[in-house]
């Protein structure tokens, strides 16, 4: 029903090579959907151990993010949380070495600050969205909750010393973040 949400070809390939020029071991995705993003990390990790923790708030997409999990032999990295990950992050153990958000535009700001503490140095946060159809240039006229969430969180992020930001203006905007 909401295919706009759904990773492109392009993009979950740069999402796979990405992850194999990270290498991680413990990777988090807020915002699951459907599974293809997730996959496609897990499809570039190199690590046999590596872990992949996706969370969805939607518990009615459970079943069809499990099929796809089961799909694909990459499945077995990663471990699918339901419920709402404001909640679910800060009950799992240890440090992220990559994370992405891809959920709810409104709170990209808390999702940051709460993995932030969490990330390795030198780790990288990846925030999807962060064009928003280019909404986000025109806030005279875009006013509404999730445009003003992504660009909060644009201009959050680029005066942070904490981190070296780049959009990259593939699809609806991808933000590459290295913790310093």
């Amino acid at each position: 029903l909401y295919g706009h949400m759904c990773s492109g070809h392009l993009q979950g390939r740069v999402l796979k090579m990405l992850t194999r020029m990270i290498a991680p071991k413990r990777v988090l995705e807020l915002g699951t959907y459907v599974g293809y993003s997730a996959l496609c990390i897990a499809q570039g990790l190199d690590n046999p151990d590596a872990q992949v923790h996706t969370i969805d708030i939607d518990d009615e997409m459970e079943d069809v993010i499990c099929e796809q999990l089961e799909l694909d032999p990459a499945g077995r990295h990663v471990t699918l949380h339901i419920g709402d990950a404001l909640e679910i992050v800060p009950q799992l153990p240890g440090e992220w070495d990559m994370a992405v958000i891809d959920a709810n535009k409104r709170d990209y700001i808390r999702y940051y600050e709460m993995i932030l503490p969490r990330m390795r140095r030198g780790g990288f946060i990846l925030a999807d969205n962060t064009l928003w159809a280019g909404k986000v240039v025109d806030l005279d006229n875009n006013k509404d909750a999730l445009t003003r969430g992504v660009a909060e969180f644009n201009d959050y992020v680029a005066r942070d010393p904490r981190v070296e930001v780049v959009i990259l203006p593939m699809r609806d905007g991808l933000t590459i973040l290295n913790v310093l």
